[in-house]
């Protein structure tokens, strides 16, 4: 057992498990960490978390696209093999 390899297949496991929502949870907690020191920071704060906000809707919405157009591609392959 080397202990190289095992440490090369935990950090590749990582790998292969990201999705958009870790990036942005990953982001919603660098934002929750801030600590605003002055009310230009406060503010930008509050505009990041508008945004990250956003980005999660809009990510949701082309998940469930990209899900549905799935759905529609295995049908039409169906549609194709059943003719043949």
């Amino acid at each position: 057992m080397s202990l190289e390899r095992d440490w090369q297949n935990f950090i590749t496991e990582n790998v292969e498990e990201r999705t958009i929502f870790t990036y942005i949870q990953g982001l919603e907690e660098v934002i929750s960490n801030f600590k605003p020191r002055t009310m230009t920071e406060k503010r930008r704060l509050t505009l990041a978390r508008q945004n990250l906000r956003e980005v999660k809707r809009f990510a949701r919405k082309m998940q469930n696209e990209v899900q549905m157009l799935h759905e529609k591609l295995s049908i039409l392959e169906e549609n194709v093999a059943g003719d043949d």
